[in-house]
């Protein structure tokens, strides 16, 4: 390279696959940001599911190779592009979104996907921010129109988008239970916000919440695993109460008549539907949690770019998830 451009570790896929087809090179050039984009040095990164999909070649979306994967970073600006008012090197911010791929050293992003991040964050937490706590915000709010005072439950709530989910929930007064299959777990659930929580691995766990909320039943439920869940949630619904999912792992058959006498609803969410100004609408209220406190993302297991076949493997196959998957760059 004459050109004397700056290199940097990084993850590349060349083709979709398993875990084994991501690879680590040190030699990939550090990308240089054009108009309305910063460049940041990448402290930690979020691992999702959406990820594993991707690099699958089973998701709709399908990035042209190769590509690195990766997008909730948080870390330091190091440069910025023109026309960029809001940020300047050394500030530190969380992002929900990159354009060069979040599992390197460096990461570019457009500023308007770019957050400060408060000082009472650390790194991994503020890369546990992006996917997490915005699809809670858009599920509770955009897709589920939840009401202060109505009950919702967490299924599957101790992973990342679970956590938020509670502490949200939480913070605008509504009535929060939750679903865990270890006793780590449920603990967790409990400390971030969840009023009760319940075994997913008891075989009469579905009638331990019946017994707690009663014959009015449940207003929402946030579903992260609906190929397993979605036929019971049908049943634990109130009346006008809506099941949203957020996560589902293959077909599940259910009985449509189960949603006719409650008039209940089944609505997905996917976070990238959200327009720009819904970003940034989610974005003020998460900043205002950060500030007030309730936003404080809990950190899981973590893993070197050396280990990040090792992630991708253990966040579809390990057995019950306690807190964030971060990848750390350094």
């Amino acid at each position: 390279m004459a050109t004397g451009q700056k290199l940097m570790r990084a993850i590349r896929v060349f083709e979709f696959g398993g875990p084994e087809v991501l690879k680590l090179l040190s030699d990939v050039a550090v990308p240089i940001p054009k108009d309305r984009q910063v460049l940041i040095k990448v402290h930690a990164c979020g691992v999702n599911p959406v990820e594993t999909y991707i690099r699958s070649g089973t998701h709709n979306i399908k990035p042209l190779l190769p590509y690195t994967p990766g997008s909730d970073v948080a870390g330091v600006i190091e440069a910025v592009g023109d026309n960029v008012s809001a940020f300047k090197k050394g500030d530190r911010v969380f992002t929900t979104k990159t354009i060069s791929g979040g599992y390197a050293e460096y990461a570019l992003a457009a500023d308007h996907t770019v957050y400060p991040l408060p000082e009472r964050l650390d790194f991994k937490q503020g890369a546990a921010i992006g996917i997490p706590y915005f699809t809670a915000y858009r599920a509770l709010f955009h897709r589920a129109h939840v009401k202060a005072g109505e009950t919702v439950l967490v299924h599957g709530a101790s992973g990342g988008v679970g956590l938020a989910t509670c502490q949200i929930a939480r913070a605008y007064g509504l009535k929060v239970l939750g679903t865990a299959g270890t006793e780590e777990g449920r603990n967790i659930v409990l400390q971030n916000g969840a009023h009760e929580v319940f075994n997913h691995r008891e075989v009469n766990y579905i009638d331990n919440i019946k017994k707690s909320v009663g014959e009015k039943g449940i207003n929402v439920i946030i579903e992260m695993l609906a190929n397993v869940n979605l036929s019971n949630d049908l049943n634990l619904l109130s009346r006008g109460g809506r099941v949203i999912v957020v996560g589902s792992r293959g077909p599940i058959e259910i009985n449509p008549r189960d949603t006719m006498v409650k008039e209940s609803s089944i609505i997905g969410v996917t976070l990238y539907s959200s327009t720009k100004e819904e970003f940034q609408q989610f974005a003020a209220a998460l900043q205002a949690g950060m500030e007030v406190g309730w936003l404080t993302p809990v950190i899981g297991s973590q893993y070197p770019l050396e280990k990040v076949a090792q992630a991708h493997e253990d966040i579809i196959h390990s057995s019950g998830a306690t807190g964030k998957m971060i990848l750390l760059s350094s």
